[in-house]
């Protein structure tokens, strides 16, 4: 250990927080959580502490050690997910002991919402928030997290009494209607925000709802909201990981790269992201996803479906930033502090012509080329001034065209990672989104094509299988049971000359 790094550690605070370690070329190579950081910290460089090879050789690799404190643990815990996705540190991976990170399911839009953990997010409408590496310390957190914000876990079939976990107050109640489903989603909105780390912004909320309940004389609920208050903060005082856990947390500095590097005026509170998403000009979508902080903040995302199918991802584009900033959304959502396109010079240009069309000259645009990750900037109209001196400074260098500027980084650098996290994000929310649509379509079409079965009948279909896959492989007494048997001994003629082509193109392909 250096000389450096020792005066350095005499600084950790006895407070919850996020911690990184750092090689000697500055890259990020473990990140972890604790509830004490001078104690946690400390503990990689004590000699008399048994570790196990892995642990020895990430020690032995230590140059430099940073950290930042947090208001709680559970903040800790829940911003753990982002990093994870952005940072991927190898000895994080190393050191794990499960393969499987978990995430938090909550499907807010049905008409029984409820909140559980599950490995294998599905793109079934639910909100899914993670993944995390420490499958205990979520459920921990969930289950003091049900105290303050009383939740449904399951559904059961038939049951129409609420639950003995509604009389210990853990549940909403709604089988037997003890609670209205538009209170239910609103404390799962505010659930939702302390798992996206706005616990402050729920605290003022809460305290505005008292005082406006009690100004109202409804005391009791100003009673409701005021205990939710104080259990919410008293949550910070109990301990919900220990620091002998080995989990995934990194302080963000690339917000500050960020602000350095293209000299923005403040940091971007709120970055949108944008991809476009198609099937040679079929089925075209696009994606804006939102980081609010530097964070993910998936309540924010919105998908579009271009009004025309156009082969052409510079229309496309254009198109999406100009519904991104009609009037009728820019009063709906909260305007971006800076916007990624996922793209070079052309989808660059197509969403800046938009952004000027419509009078908002004054927002910084700027793009990352996919090929060699080179953050992508129009010398005059992305309104950004790249400071040449930390240019240098972080490793990287840049080349110029008549009009535009391309920054070229190392790969570690916490800017790029940052951006190829937003636009990874919107990538994946495009296509997921594109995808859900061309197997509606050939869905859709499928049946269509098929006489007697007509929309509600289709609907029912996919309604009691699932999907057309499940509609293809259900028995033929599952089939006449839904259709009758003339009905179903037709759809089943259909099917099968259906999985004939199938496999025949399948064998021509391979």
């Amino acid at each position: 250990m250096t000389d450096r790094l020792e005066e350095k550690l005499k600084g950790l605070p006895n407070q919850p927080g996020i911690y990184f370690h750092k090689n000697l070329n500055n890259e990020i190579i473990y990140v972890g959580k604790a509830a004490n950081l001078r104690n946690r910290v400390r503990q990689y460089f004590q000699k008399s502490r048994g570790r196990d090879p892995k642990t020895e050789a990430l020690v032995a690799d230590i140059a430099d050690v940073d950290w930042m404190c947090v208001d709680s643990e559970l903040e800790a815990l829940f911003l753990e997910g982002e990093m994870i996705r952005r940072y991927m540190p190898r000895y994080n991976i190393l050191l794990r002991d499960d393969k499987s990170m978990v995430y938090i399911r909550i499907d807010y839009d049905s008409d029984f919402p409820t909140v559980s953990t599950t490995r294998r997010p599905m793109d079934d409408g639910a909100r899914y928030f993670g993944p995390y590496l420490s499958v205990s310390s979520v459920k921990q957190a969930l289950k003091l997290l049900r105290k303050v914000f009383p939740f449904a876990t399951r559904r059961i079939p038939g049951q129409k009494r609420a639950s003995l976990h509604y009389h210990l107050g853990l549940d909403p109640g709604l089988e037997e209607g003890k609670t209205k489903l538009e209170e239910y989603r609103a404390n799962l909105r505010k659930l939702i925000m302390v798992i996206e780390g706005k616990r402050k912004s729920i605290d003022r909320e809460l305290e505005k709802e008292m005082k406006a309940y009690a100004k109202q004389s409804e005391f009791e609920k100003a009673a409701k909201a005021r205990n939710q208050l104080f259990a919410l903060q008293r949550l910070s005082r109990q301990v919900i990981f220990s620091d002998k856990e080995f989990l995934d947390i990194s302080k963000d500095h690339a917000l500050g790269e960020l602000v350095d590097l293209l000299r923005l005026e403040a940091f971007p509170k709120r970055i949108e992201g944008y991809d476009i998403s198609h099937q040679q000009g079929s089925d075209v979508v696009a994606s804006m996803v939102v980081f609010t902080n530097g964070v993910s903040n998936k309540g924010e995302y919105r998908k579009f479906k271009t009004k025309f199918n156009h082969n052409d991802d510079f229309y496309n584009m254009h198109e999406t930033i100009v519904r991104r900033l009609s009037e009728r959304n820019t009063k709906r959502w909260e305007s971006p502090s800076l916007v990624l396109i996922d793209g070079g010079k052309g989808q660059l240009d197509a969403g800046i012509r938009a952004r000027d069309e419509l009078g908002y000259s004054r927002l910084p645009f700027i793009g990352l080329a996919k090929r060699d990750e080179q953050i992508v900037i129009h010398k005059t109209k992305s309104l950004v001034d790249v400071n040449i001196e930390y240019l240098h400074k972080l490793g990287g260098f840049m080349t110029e065209t008549a009009e535009y500027i391309l920054i070229t980084l190392p790969k570690n650098t916490n800017v790029v990672k940052l951006l190829q996290r937003i636009r990874d994000e919107s990538h994946r929310f495009a296509v997921s989104y594109h995808t859900t649509l061309k197997l509606k379509r050939q869905t859709a079409s499928l049946l269509d094509d098929i006489p007697t079965i007509g929309p509600a009948t289709r609907k029912k279909l996919l309604k009691t299988f699932g999907s057309i896959k499940g509609v293809m492989s259900a028995h033929q007494a599952e089939l006449e049971k839904i259709l009758g048997i003339n009905k179903a001994t037709l759809l089943r003629q259909y099917l099968n000359v259906e999985q004939k082509v199938n496999r025949s193109g399948h064998n021509e392909e391979v």
